[in-house]
């Protein structure tokens, strides 16, 4: 039996950091589950970087449907989880639920993925203290208000956590990923 992989996202969540790893690690042999406030389809959005704008810029983007609500979750159930980013963390943050969920990986040394807003999930939950991650570079306040050590870097790994700044690390991101899980849930 495959080891299962959760990702928890949720509407507004950027579209590459949600589907990329779900097709990598469907690809790589593992099981797995989108996790959502709700079981229902979720609006994905793309964030891009124009020349001019002091910031990303964002339109609609894929929908996809979540396989559990957060509240079905039992994260025992799961070896690793995926945090991605977008705007979806800014709100799941404040879930009970995606907290609950999330403390259980780094309490039991699970791999943990978190990319771009995806550590303001993990900073909510009250497990980011201590460790060293990448993030959004505009996040690097919160990483250090949550007393983390913010790396700039495409592939950051402390331990069984792997992060990364956005969508465009996906490759380096990935590969340090896949060499955390395989050494911690290899594929069957």
């Amino acid at each position: 039996m495959a080891a299962r992989i959760l990702i928890v996202t949720g509407d507004a969540a950027e579209s590459l950091e949600v589907l990329y790893p779900y097709q990598r690690l469907r690809e790589e042999g593992y099981e797995v589950h989108i996790a959502a406030p709700a079981r229902r389809k979720l609006q994905f959005v793309v964030h891009d970087f124009v020349e001019g704008f002091d910031t990303y810029t964002e339109k609609p983007g894929y929908t996809w449907p979540a396989d559990l609500a957060f509240a079905e979750v039992d994260p025992a159930d799961y070896a690793a989880l995926v945090i991605p980013g977008g705007r979806a963390p800014e709100y799941l943050r404040n879930d009970p639920e995606v907290k609950r969920i999330t403390a259980h990986f780094f309490q039991h040394d699970k791999p943990v993925a978190q990319l771009c807003h995806g550590p303001q999930i993990s900073a909510a939950a009250g497990v980011l203290g201590g460790r060293r991650t990448a993030a959004y570079p505009a996040l690097e306040p919160d990483v250090i208000a949550a007393g983390a050590t913010y790396e700039d870097g495409e592939a950051v790994v402390d331990g069984t956590l792997v992060s990364g700044r956005a969508w465009p690390d996906h490759p380096g991101w990935m590969r340090a990923f896949l060499e955390v899980l395989r050494s911690k849930a290899p594929v069957h």
